[in-house]
């Protein structure tokens, strides 16, 4: 069973003259225990509960403020420092075009453009792009004309269910600019890091072929 705490965790008064008791460890306890404090001589109050906004400030997690342009536009948010790239566009910039897939970096549907070079963005710290240039599949197109890529994915039928589209277009714009293209198995080598489920690597394949001139 419990042990009762006594109506008064304070000792009692003491004749005039005679020195205070040391606290008892019973009396430590029920004082510590509710935020008061014991002294010689005595025990002291003490607050429950810290202010709140001091525990608020306490249990909030770091944060950082970041400034970067995104498809074309200027973009600066103060954000938590464990933000990803891919949650920053999704979740702040209503970008929900790059898809969130394994979320590990393993799938690739989530790939964009960092200053012209493809980055898993579930795998990119927001706060380490301070400066950066970050093209997502909504900045391809220009006004109502499509990407040469995004065409030649629709000529080619390159996606059934498109859920790995946005990711596989980023990467083979990245894969184009960077001159992985000289064959189709070159292409396949270089492109490796987007999964598509449905199984379309052939026609995908040939879309990139398409843009970069080859067929």
């Amino acid at each position: 069973m419990p042990t009762e705490l006594p109506e008064s965790a304070a000792p009692p008064p003491t004749e005039a003259g005679e020195s205070s008791p040391a606290p008892s460890r019973r009396t430590f306890i029920a004082t510590t225990a509710v935020g008061g404090a014991v002294v010689a001589g005595g025990v002291i109050g003490g607050t429950i509960l810290a202010d709140s906004h001091e525990a608020n400030a306490a249990g909030a997690p770091p944060s950082s403020q970041v400034s970067l342009t995104v498809n074309g536009k200027r973009r600066t948010v103060t954000v938590d420092n464990r933000t990803s790239l891919l949650d920053l566009l999704r979740e702040h910039f209503d970008l929900t075009g790059s898809k969130k897939g394994c979320n590990a970096g393993a799938c690739g549907a989530c790939t964009v453009l960092v200053d012209g070079r493809r980055v898993n963005s579930c795998l990119t710290l927001a706060v380490r792009l301070e400066g950066a240039e970050v093209t997502t599949i909504e900045g391809l197109a220009e006004g109502d004309e499509l990407h040469p890529l995004q065409k030649a994915f629709i000529e080619q039928d390159a996606f059934q269910c498109g859920y790995c589209t946005p990711g596989q277009i980023m990467s083979g714009v990245g894969c184009i600019e960077e001159g992985h293209t000289g064959s189709s198995e070159e292409i396949r080598e270089w492109m490796s890091g987007n999964i598509c489920r449905c199984g379309c690597y052939v026609k995908i394949v040939r879309a990139v072929e398409q843009t970069a001139g080859r067929k």
